[in-house]
């Protein structure tokens, strides 16, 4: 049997691609009954009926599996923030880096709307703490043509989540990065028998081959799930270095003696708005959990 991979999942219908071909396929009951749902980017055995359409037999194991967007496999996350129009939201970015390190997913920082600023220096202040943790941090103008080279660097020989509030310019981003895109978004709703490619479901566009980009819609829009409070420090790169060293095992990092977290805050040597952030974070995750009980 042949073997393709998802790249569209719609009203039922999960769009495999083999071969350069689409198939419009349905899963077998089997599935269900095993609690399983194929997700964008699963890579799949399927039977083919017809020339067009077939019917998913075996979903293969995954190596990356995401509730919110519902996808798999995927390599990165592209988290991209424009400096002005709308302002810089370290609030959401950092809400987006607790789930994506949850999710144990490389993650990449893109900074868009650059020529925007009067002066960068603000703005390069507020970032410095993520560039130090060891995220990418790229500064781009889509009008100036600045950075685009560097950022399309990231997408290549992967399957990316591109992620980010409205306004922040990712279409704008992926026009510049990929002027094809257009061209094989519309090959791809044709061959999927479809009308013009929306944002209210998760599709894997291709930008060659070998790299693919999932258009995300609500990404933005994430809460904790069933975080515990136990896992959150742990998704603060900054954080988590320092609590090897509080006196607690199980510390929460808001009053506890010798927590060496809020040390390395009131010294200096963590950044004060990630902390809030960590705080504002746990009190939700801890509010959820009683919700749950």
């Amino acid at each position: 049997m042949p073997e393709g991979m998802i790249v569209k999942a719609l009203a039922g219908f999960y769009y495999v691609m083999a071969a350069d071909r689409i198939y419009q396929c349905r899963a077998r009951g089997i599935f269900k009954k095993r609690g399983i749902s194929p997700l964008v980017g699963d890579r799949v055995e399927f039977t083919p009926v017809g020339s067009r359409e077939g019917v998913i037999e075996e979903i293969f194991p995954r190596s990356v599996e995401l509730i919110r967007p519902p996808i798999s496999n995927v390599d990165q996350a592209v988290l991209v923030f424009s400096v002005r129009e709308p302002d810089l939201n370290l609030r959401l970015l950092d809400r987006m880096l607790v789930l994506i390190e949850k999710a144990r997913l490389h993650a990449a920082i893109v900074l868009t709307k650059m020529d925007l600023l009067e002066e960068r220096r603000g703005v390069e202040a507020a970032i410095l703490p993520y560039a130090k943790m060891g995220y990418p941090v790229l500064q781009v103008s889509v009008r100036l043509g600045e950075g685009l080279e560097e950022v399309r660097s990231l997408f290549a020989d992967r399957i990316s989540v591109l992620a980010g509030q409205s306004g922040v310019g990712k279409s704008s981003l992926l026009n510049a990065l990929f002027p094809e895109l257009n061209l094989k978004m519309g090959e791809v709703s044709h061959k999927l028998g479809r009308g013009r490619h929306t944002t209210r479901h998760v599709e894997l566009l291709p930008v060659d081959d070998r790299s693919f980009i999932a258009d995300t819609p609500g990404f933005s829009q994430l809460d904790f799930g069933e975080m515990e409070p136990a896992e959150l420090d742990d998704c603060f790169r900054d954080l988590a270095r320092f609590s090897q060293d509080c006196y607690y095992r199980e510390c929460e990092h808001e009053t506890e003696h010798d927590c060496a977290v809020l040390k390395a805050v009131k010294d200096g040597e963590l950044d004060r708005t990630r902390y809030e952030h960590y705080l504002e974070f746990l009190h939700e995750v801890k509010h959820s959990k009683e919700g749950r009980y």
